[in-house]
């Protein structure tokens, strides 16, 4: 047959050739797709296993699969009679080059599917592994990339090596972002800083959120807006951030809100005010405990005993503070093991203010909101019966609602 084609024109037999064994290795490579692809496939659909499925979505198999038709090419275009021995050599170089292509993306394919395995599992949540697997990806695509230069130019590997030396400082730069991102990974894991689902804050990136994923140069944060925001990896070494991980590994979530009392409405208690308080519940043993201290200390005074600018009185502001302590530890919503404080801060032009200061037994959000409302829901509309008022600045209301004094004769 060669014989006859070379009649008819002396390239026809190699051409021929050359077709004939690009035509076998593309059949090849579909018949190997459909039995060893298919199978895995139906195997993987059948099993109740999930490192198999990994194997399928990263499509490992079908680039090892692509391996075969490169050799077949490799192998058998020695047999392609008239082929000339340089494109002969080159046909070889390429096929080799693609061989290494095909065992790189498949090396790489192994790698994410190890780290899709890996994630599916609890420890991944505290020690996420995607940045490194990243590194070691591009670690792998630098090799691959001098092999198959090497493979197609027909060069020793070592002697493109032995050229890296000069591009040294190129590569540093190159790589920079890449080598403070490894760095950063490296320090983020060892120091367990951040890890995905933990709530952070970075106000410089504008990023309040849960982390959703950890690579190698970029974390992305979901915001309570559900906006994603991408922070480079390595600035959250170099700049502060928040996070909120120790509030919910301890199941408590702290309230710190202030009351606002203006000063003019506090005063000592009337008698007939003590006697009102000691039938509240919350109040009973308070008054009774701080009437006998007040006794014991008026009793103990040397001179003008009987005079009230010398004697120790109840005031309705420290009674409301009493009252909204026991109000607050007597709450089943609030955690009876963390602090709890209701304390008065410095006056100012809005008044004095009444800190409260304690921990919901919840770190749920809508939970804590709807707890810290009701507790200032009631202690807002108690205020009154305390004789305090609360401060609130003058609205264009109050203003209309003054009447005009009438004016003086001269």
């Amino acid at each position: 047959m060669f014989e006859q084609l070379d009649s008819i024109h002396p390239l026809l037999p190699p051409v021929v050739g050359v077709l004939a064994l690009l035509a076998g290795a593309v059949i090849i490579d579909l018949i190997a797709k459909r039995l060893l692809v298919g199978t895995v496939r139906a195997f993987a659909k059948r099993s109740s296993f999930t490192w198999d499925d990994a194997l399928v979505t990263h499509n490992i198999v079908g680039r090892l699969v692509q391996v075969v038709p490169a050799l077949i090419v490799f192998v058998g275009v020695a047999f392609v009679s008239g082929l000339p021995e340089g494109v002969m050599q080159l046909m070889r170089n390429v096929a080799m080059g693609y061989m290494v292509l095909m065992l790189t993306l498949a090396l790489t394919a192994m790698l994410s599917a190890a780290n899709t395995i890996y994630a599916a599992s609890a420890v991944a949540k505290d020690r996420p592994l995607k940045g490194f697997v990243q590194l070691v990806q591009i670690i792998v695509w630098i090799f691959g990339g001098i092999m198959i230069i090497a493979a197609v130019l027909d060069r020793s590997p070592l002697l493109l090596l032995s050229g890296f030396g000069a591009m040294t400082a190129i590569l540093l730069l190159v790589f920079k972002d890449t080598i403070l991102s490894l760095v950063a990974s490296v320090q983020l894991t060892a120091q367990d800083m951040v890890r995905v689902g933990d709530w952070i804050e970075m106000p410089q990136f504008g990023a309040d959120g849960d982390v959703v994923d950890m690579q190698l140069h970029t974390v992305k944060v979901q915001n309570w807006d559900k906006t994603i925001t991408t922070i480079p990896t390595h600035r959250l070494i170099t700049d502060s951030f928040k996070n909120w991980r120790g509030m919910s590994q301890s199941g408590a979530r702290r309230i710190k809100r202030a009351i606002f009392v203006d000063v003019s409405s506090i005063r000592f208690q009337t008698q007939d005010e003590v006697d009102h308080f000691t039938r509240f519940a919350l109040l009973k043993d308070y008054i009774e405990n701080k009437e006998q201290e007040l006794t014991d200390y008026n009793e103990g005074l040397a001179n003008e005993v009987d005079s009230e600018v010398n004697r120790r009185r109840l005031t309705n502001a420290g009674t409301f503070r009493a009252y909204a302590y026991n109000y607050l530890k007597n709450h089943p919503k609030i955690h009876k093991g963390m602090t709890l404080i209701v304390r008065q801060l410095d006056p100012g032009p809005e008044g004095l203010p009444l800190e409260i200061y304690c921990f919901t037994n919840t770190t749920e959000w809508a939970a804590y909101e709807d707890i810290q409302s009701d507790i200032f829901d009631h202690l807002l509309a108690i205020v009154p019966e305390f004789g305090l008022r609360l401060y609130q600045k003058p609205a264009g209301s109050d203003l209309a609602n003054l009447k005009e004094e009438p004016l003086r004769g001269v």
